[in-house]
């Protein structure tokens, strides 16, 4: 358990708007996680979320059905985006996650339980998985 204040910058009037959700976001998801589900998901305006593919598919499926402190192997996560036979694809979108924590692919893990492989690193990844677990278990 930290003591650090959550603090996550100065100057934020400067800020657009879109940044100011993001930053909200990010700061309800390190600080205040219940607050997460009552805030509006972040703009995206990145070009793969945009076009009709697979991994869009699979990433807003993410997001929209893996919740705080869930996970889901990257079989399961398949059979949810509308092909059961595309684990390997879905580990392909995981790699491809523009918004790493925002669009969770952290919580997504091997059908064995183990992590697997992160983007920031299995340290970082155990380290998020374990901060959703100990939040999950405060609210209940």
């Amino acid at each position: 358990e930290s003591s650090a204040m959550c603090e996550v910058c100065e100057g934020a009037e400067e800020m657009t708007e879109p940044l100011k959700q993001c930053t909200a976001w990010l700061r309800a998801y390190f600080c205040e996680p219940a607050r997460t589900t009552s805030l509006p998901v972040p703009a995206f305006h990145h070009p793969l979320l945009r076009r009709d593919s697979f991994t869009k598919q699979v990433l807003w499926t993410l997001l929209r059905d893996v919740k705080f402190g869930q996970a889901v192997s990257y079989k399961q996560l398949a059979d949810l985006a509308g092909n059961s036979r595309a684990a390997r694809a879905v580990g392909g979108a995981m790699r491809s996650n523009p918004i790493p924590i925002i669009i969770p692919c952290h919580r997504v893990i091997c059908s064995s339980g183990q992590t697997g492989n992160y983007g920031g690193g299995n340290l970082m990844k155990e380290w998020l998985l374990s901060h959703e677990k100990l939040q999950k278990e405060k609210l209940a």
